[in-house]
């Protein structure tokens, strides 16, 4: 394998762990906020910070005709891969927790497999099948056991919250193949940030009838910063550059990361506890990744 398609690879490899590694904190942030702002308003206020932050950005890099020929894809993507996510997941953090919401988030990959094939006819070798089957079977581990399909204290019912997270998924899954489809070779930063000007005018009108008519804390600010600087506009340039690189398919599989990272952010963070079954999980599902993003196959060569 020449420099050029190795130098590639491990671009591709550290944007894959960085952007499961910043995903994994979102759902933290996403609860923060929500339980002050509301679902929809969480949702609005992050797309609206992120949009801010990367549009100027964009512009100094000279990529506003880029923006100006594809924003009416860019701005279906935000739909598709923000606006609805966005929104889905924070209802369903209303009553479920964020372990048990990043759990059903890994099932992205199994969505965005199924579209890529019925769509863009991108049917996954042995090989990528088994390891998609091994990273859900990681996660199916991680998830054994939870309790937690119970109304919570406000009585909200989680069995909607589950679905809003399945519906979440499906909309990622079609979102990466409409974006390998119709925006594959388009600047990574163009797409992200048209997707969150997309998003934020989505969700312009809900955010305002919705917003609370309290005063969020200084501290539920913070959280939708960092959900809107950290865990999105920089997060989305890095997604959209993995798509470009390994694929749709291959991209989604981050998300069998991000339990991985969120249990490692509850024990540095929050003091909780890591056990054996834990840590054996992790190794699951990173085998699993590996497999399904053909990387033990690139380190072999």
């Amino acid at each position: 394998m020449s420099r050029a398609p190795v130098a590639q690879a491990r671009r591709a490899a550290r944007d894959f762990v960085l952007l499961a590694a910043v995903w994994g904190s979102s759902f933290m942030f996403m609860r923060l906020g929500v339980t002050e702002f509301g679902a929809l308003p969480t949702a609005g206020v992050r797309v609206a910070i992120a949009a801010l932050f990367l549009l100027p950005v964009l512009w100094h890099q000279g990529l506003g005709s880029d923006l100006r020929q594809h924003w009416k894809s860019t701005f279906f993507v935000g739909l598709l891969n923000s606006a609805i996510p966005f929104a889905c997941y924070a209802y369903a953090l209303l009553s479920i927790s964020t372990g048990l919401s990043s759990i059903l988030n890994a099932t992205v990959p199994l969505f965005g497999a199924l579209v890529a094939w019925l769509w863009l006819k991108d049917r996954p070798h042995s090989m990528k099948i088994l390891g998609l089957l091994i990273g859900f079977l990681g996660v199916a581990m991680l998830a054994w056991g939870k309790d937690s399909f119970k109304p919570d204290a406000s009585g909200l019912v989680t069995g909607w919250a589950v679905l809003a997270c399945l519906g979440a998924c499906l909309c990622y899954g079609i979102s990466a193949s409409f974006t390998k489809r119709y925006l594959t070779g388009v600047p990574s930063l163009s797409i992200a940030t048209g997707s969150q000007i997309g998003a934020t005018i989505g969700l312009a009108l809900p955010t305002l009838w919705l917003w609370p008519s309290h005063t969020p804390s200084n501290s539920a600010w913070l959280a939708l910063l960092a959900l809107g600087v950290l865990c999105t506009a920089l997060a989305y340039v890095l997604y959209f550059r993995l798509i470009n690189a390994v694929g749709a398919a291959g991209s989604l599989t981050v998300t069998f990361l991000i339990p991985v990272f969120a249990i490692l952010y509850g024990v540095v963070f929050l003091g909780e506890a890591v056990t054996a079954w834990m840590l054996l999980c992790g190794v699951i599902i990173l085998t699993g990744t590996a497999l399904s993003m053909d990387l033990l196959k690139r380190q072999a060569k």
